[in-house]
């Protein structure tokens, strides 16, 4: 009897498909813990189906999920669901991104590799000539 139960048990969390959106958020590798997920939820930086929700919210395939990071945004379709995180390769399989978005994404990445200038100017610390110079100048 118990092992029907464990079936029965399995079968319906299959057909149910659903998990919180703060667990897929961190299955699905958008954060990397799943407490940064949570507060992000928390925050408003992830919305599901265009409203704001608390972390304890069921997600399912085909929910539309609005994604917020840093200066990145994702506009996203659940594909499906993992309570556990897996490799990078099973996590892009949990959703698919909407063409505009990613395109947005892109130009936005561009955008910042051509306006990024050099960090360091100057070249970094001086050399052994660069401080007799200033030696020689500070009158050191």
């Amino acid at each position: 009897m118990i092992p029907r139960l464990s079936l029965l048990m399995t079968a319906e969390n299959n057909s149910g498909k659903k998990v919180r959106i703060d667990k897929w958020l961190w299955a699905a590798r958008f954060f990397k813990t799943r407490s940064l997920a949570s507060q992000a939820v928390d925050a408003g930086k992830a919305q599901v189906n265009g409203a704001r929700v608390k972390p304890s919210k069921d997600v399912r395939p085909g929910d539309e999920v609005r994604v917020r990071a840093g200066d990145a945004e994702w506009l996203l379709v659940v594909r499906d669901v993992a309570e556990r995180r897996g490799s990078a390769d099973i996590a892009q399989t949990l959703y698919d991104e909407r063409e505009d978005s990613r395109e947005r994404r892109m130009a936005q990445i561009a955008q910042r590799k051509v306006a990024a200038g050099p960090v360091r100017v100057n070249g970094g610390r001086p050399t052994k000539r660069d401080r007799r110079l200033i030696h020689r100048f500070t009158g050191e």
